[in-house]
């Protein structure tokens, strides 16, 4: 067979794209609805504005080029309250600036979905090269006591399904999800199957049934926990502030009132863990060693895995696609039984500690890393392995 038919006949594939990290991620968030994006552009994101640019338009959609990243997240929470599935993209330095306006969206519980695209810092830092430092600025980035959601992958595929994801969250639990990916996900091209309509469920967004002409609680939860929302400039008039508020929206400062709206913001969140935390397994049962590693640096710990796999060593792998809440039960229980704990990251560790305070042994756990913008090697991780063996610890 000649090579011009097997090409033709690769084409023929049905649903097959070749796609960027970048460009996956505009066309998960078309497929889930996403019909309003604003944003400003940044390395290693820009790809993500500059695609929906054109594609937005075609499917009705609104594409706003900001002047900043605060007022593109502004934008984007003022979007979705008027009922539209709402999305903008930046990188570390734009994402500091938007901690202000995501605790506002914490606050006021507004479902949209942030794309944070990893770079090396801090400051300018690296544009060009990546990095996983944003971790721990999803979680306490913006201040006070709240709850987040992080979603993160290795691959296009599930990268296409974490974007569904965040915005099926969002919307069930009326708050910000962060999908954070690192500029080598987000600039590599890999093969995408994508899906047909209706092929992956979308949750759409919970309307009151309140009449027009009845008083509408925005804050006030059904039994099930989900809060229902009016379109503003639709049926009902009220109000919503980043002050802490009662039901009907409006400030209080009475000290019951404060305590019952933030445990509700981290208890809709951390009390569901299970049904947030998604993950990827390999080889864990019986295994000696245990990888553990998350976004491009899970490719490198999966290659070396199959590696020692291949010549003896029990070694086997989590990989966390759920960063925050963070799964500390299932770290807990996956790795009881292993004598180390390799957490493969390019930081100088940030979800390292999180895995030492869910284990039972600390001491077992270390750290295989880099961030001089370079993407952590197989033999990065082998190495830190043979340390370890021979020291015996």
């Amino acid at each position: 067979m000649s090579a011009p038919t097997r090409y033709a006949e690769r084409k023929a594939e049905p649903n097959i794209r070749f796609l960027q990290g970048n460009e996956v991620c505009a066309e998960a968030a078309i497929y889930a609805g996403m019909r309003f994006f604003a944003g400003y552009p940044i390395t290693p994101s820009t790809e993500i504005a500059e695609r929906l640019s054109e594609r937005l338009p075609q499917v009705g959609g609104t594409f706003i080029q900001m002047e900043d990243e605060i007022a593109s997240l502004a934008a984007v929470i003022g979007a979705s309250l008027t009922g539209l599935k709402s999305m903008t993209a930046t990188s570390g330095p734009g994402f500091s600036l938007m901690q202000e306006t995501l605790g506002y969206a914490i606050m006021t519980e507004v479902p949209c979905v942030i794309v944070d695209v990893q770079r090396g810092g801090p400051s300018t830092g690296l544009p060009t090269h990546s990095s996983q430092g944003d971790v721990m600025q999803v979680r306490w980035g913006t201040h006070g006591d709240h709850s987040i959601v992080c979603l993160t992958a290795s691959n296009h595929q599930d990268l296409f399904e974490m974007v569904i994801d965040a915005f099926n969250i969002a919307e069930t639990f009326r708050t910000p999800v962060v999908v954070l990916i690192d500029e080598v996900v987000a600039h590599m091209r890999e093969q995408v199957r994508m899906p047909e309509e209706g092929e992956i469920a979308l949750t759409e967004r919970l309307v009151t049934a309140v009449p027009r002409d009845v008083d509408y609680h925005p804050y006030f939860p059904r039994e099930d926990g989900r809060l229902p929302m009016s379109n503003f400039g639709g049926d009902h008039r009220y109000n919503v502030t980043g002050l802490v508020h009662d039901m009907w929206g409006f400030p209080s400062n009475k000290p019951n009132v404060a305590d019952e709206l933030i445990h509700h913001l981290i208890h809709k969140i951390e009390n569901r863990k299970r049904m947030l935390v998604r993950h990827k397994e390999y080889n864990v049962d019986g295994a000696e060693i245990v990888l553990i590693s998350y976004g491009a640096t899970a490719r490198s710990a999966r290659h070396i895995m199959e590696n020692r796999r291949a010549v003896g060593m029990a070694v086997g792998m989590i990989e966390l696609q759920t960063l925050w809440p963070f799964p500390n039960e299932l770290i807990r229980e996956r790795c009881k039984d292993a004598d180390y704990i390799v957490v493969v990251e390019m930081n100088m560790g940030q979800m390292v500690h999180q895995v030492e305070a869910a284990v039972d042994r600390p001491h077992r756990v270390f750290l295989s890393n880099r961030v001089d913008g370079a993407m952590i090697t197989p033999n990065n991780i082998k190495n830190l392995i043979r340390v370890i063996q021979g020291k015996g610890v």
